[in-house]
């Protein structure tokens, strides 16, 4: 996701005011499934007079894509329109067959896309195919870059950078090291919110007097890859040669943290930062081996995503929800960008707890149940 199209677009956030504008249209009793890469269908009937709507996912290594965008899109759909249908494809990383999946929903009477992009320079040749068949594109999550899109739908990802460097300041700063030697875990460059995530952290370590010891990109946001990464960090500075760990997000938080414990180094004295609110990343956060985490309101950005695609796929105006504008380097793109909050142990359970986005029958198991018990989580 690309610093230049989506830093300090503040106006977005006003966006969470007008969402649910448009009215439910029947009931959600109907049943959907597919595999993951299969197809999903919003209503057992026919239901070509609703609409089609193409929904297409980046990945599956991080958790949220399959358990919180996936299901958080259909059910608003099917509360907005039972009719409609919902074309669903994940990519599993691969840009190409990303766009095959494109050309297969278009194939398939797709009136409209809400693509979150694999690869978002790439997936401009997509967009444009999608314009000369006359169907709308809404860019979901990932800012498609150089392309006639429709609309954006999302986070500021460069506010989050910022939002993970101050906690992680602040936990350097109680263990009394105000400049600290910090190593970067960065997200995968073909991602348009990577490096506004990294400009954001930088933007506020930096202003610190914080050193970057070691940083690297994670091409696909791999945990695994996150582990090697952090274990040729160690091996290069040292044990002892940094004080806190920026990680983009949780999965490859897991990953940095397995390497600091096969190293010998106690997490919970080295700050590690993580986003996406995931199940895994917040018992550990609970249990003081991962420092923090962002909670992106999915939920919300599918809501805002479903309300602009159904009225698109059914030929009509969309409520007027998109008050930001971002630059994709083509043009100013009609944005919803939704507000982030830092997650710590303090407020796990008035946050992702109480909004239900993290149930505690799965966050509670095992030996994090004693954890969950100390945080007043039940």
């Amino acid at each position: 996701m690309s610093a230049m199209s989506t830093k300090r677009v503040v106006a977005g956030f006003l966006a969470t005011a007008a969402l649910g504008g448009l009215a439910a249209c029947g009931s959600d009793d109907e049943k959907s499934s597919s595999s993951g890469s299969g197809t999903t269908t919003a209503a057992a009937s026919g239901s070509e007079a609703g609409g089609k709507i193409a929904f297409l996912l980046p990945e599956n290594k991080t958790a949220r894509y399959e358990e919180q965008d996936r299901p958080a899109f259909i059910a608003k759909v099917k509360q907005l329109c039972p009719k409609c249908e919902v074309i669903y494809q994940n990519a599993a990383q691969d840009p190409a067959k990303q766009q095959q999946q494109v050309e297969s929903a278009l194939t398939q009477g797709a009136k409209v896309l809400v693509l979150d992009a694999v690869d978002v320079k790439a997936a401009a040749s997509s967009v444009a195919r999608a314009k000369q068949s006359g169907v709308p594109v809404i860019s979901y999550g990932r800012l498609v870059s150089d392309a006639d899109l429709d609309y954006y739908v999302s986070i500021d990802p460069f506010k989050v950078g910022q939002q993970q460097a101050q906690v992680l300041l602040k936990a350097t700063k109680a263990k009394g090291v105000a400049a600290p030697r910090v190593i970067m875990i960065n997200g995968s460059p073909t991602d348009s919110n990577a490096a506004p995530y990294k400009a954001g952290a930088r933007d506020v370590l930096d202003k610190a007097g914080a050193k970057i010891v070691k940083q690297y990109d994670t091409a696909d946001w791999s945990p695994d890859k996150a582990q090697q990464e952090m274990e040729q960090a160690i091996t290069a500075v040292g044990k002892n040669g940094f004080d806190a760990v920026y990680v983009a997000n949780d999965g490859m938080a897991s990953g940095a943290i397995a390497a600091m414990k096969a190293a010998g180094i106690n997490p919970a004295d080295r700050p590690v930062t993580g986003q996406d609110a995931e199940v895994a990343g917040v018992q550990r956060i609970l249990a003081g081996s991962q420092l923090m985490t962002v909670y992106q309101p999915i939920a919300k950005i599918a809501d805002a995503a479903a309300e602009l695609a159904v009225p698109l796929a059914q030929g009509k105006q969309p409520p007027a929800i998109a008050k930001a504008k971002t630059d994709n380097g083509q043009e100013q793109v009609p944005s919803v960008l939704l507000d982030t909050i830092a997650i710590t142990k303090d407020n796990v359970k008035s946050t992702v707890v109480a909004d239900g986005f993290v149930k505690p029958a799965d966050l509670c198991t095992g030996t994090y149940a004693k954890d969950c018990a100390a945080a007043g989580i039940s």
